[in-house]
């Protein structure tokens, strides 16, 4: 059960020949757009089964702003970035510590790999996150809204523009939560990305450097809002499955 009483549904993958008599780390996948979801589906980027091979388990929510599950679900989240889809993941996590127990043993070392940075980096009540990574992540919702070229979507997310509905856009905004980051963070953002342009990935690379949190930055100068071509992609994966 999640946020205002909805069913949420989530996947749970576990490494191959996996075993109940060994332990295994965490990673946890949580969709960008935000209005997509988690599929039954396989492809190059976001792949449930390269992330397994690698020997995790894969746990990933369809929280609310996810599609499929009714137009009411997937417009939940806008002008709620912050609120009913942070209570599903964390809901998420903790239904996926119980599972762990009775299912596979789940050995605490938990991994959160992100597309859009916000303070599920450092809940106090939840410590396991060992480390995280954002990809293509908004980090300051006032500078994305004068950098996207998408800007129907930020009105549209935050209830208009920046200079007509400040308030809310700095009420989700990444950046007013930095003093509380503890984790440590591998950023991966993209030169000709015009969706979330390369200045947000800066800013949070910079701001977590600035507060003592360990960081990395992963930059492709010749990819857009997503990573295609085929040497790039294989770079992704092996920086971003490790995220050490």
């Amino acid at each position: 059960m999640g946020a205002l009483g909805d069913s949420v549904f989530g996947w749970l993958l576990k490494p191959p020949a996996s075993t109940p008599a060994k332990r295994y780390p965490l990673i946890y996948l949580i969709h960008g757009g935000p209005q997509s979801a988690w599929t039954d589906s396989w492809g190059a980027r976001w792949n449930y089964a390269l992330f397994a091979s690698r020997g995790y388990v894969v746990a990933a929510v369809n929280f609310h702003g996810s599609t499929g599950y009714g137009q009411k679900f997937t417009d939940a989240i806008s002008q709620h970035w912050g609120d009913y889809p942070y209570q599903d993941l964390m809901k998420g996590l903790d239904v996926v510590g119980a599972a762990s127990v009775r299912r596979f043993d789940a050995d605490g070392r938990g991994r959160c790999l992100v597309r859009r940075v916000h303070d599920l980096l450092d809940r106090r009540a939840y410590q396991p996150l060992q480390d995280a990574g954002s990809h293509d992540g908004v980090f300051n919702t006032a500078s994305m809204a004068g950098t996207t070229e998408e800007l129907w979507f930020v009105d549209w997310e935050f209830g208009g523009t920046p200079y007509a509905n400040r308030t809310l856009y700095e009420k989700w905004s990444p950046l007013n939560f930095v003093q509380n980051w503890r984790t440590p963070i591998l950023i991966v953002h993209s030169q000709l990305d015009y969706r979330v342009d390369l200045s947000e990935g800066y800013q949070a690379f910079t701001a977590a450097k600035v507060h003592g949190v360990p960081a990395k930055f992963l930059y492709f100068p010749d990819e857009g809002h997503w990573v295609l071509r085929p040497r790039n992609r294989r770079l992704w994966w092996g920086t971003v499955a490790r995220l050490d």
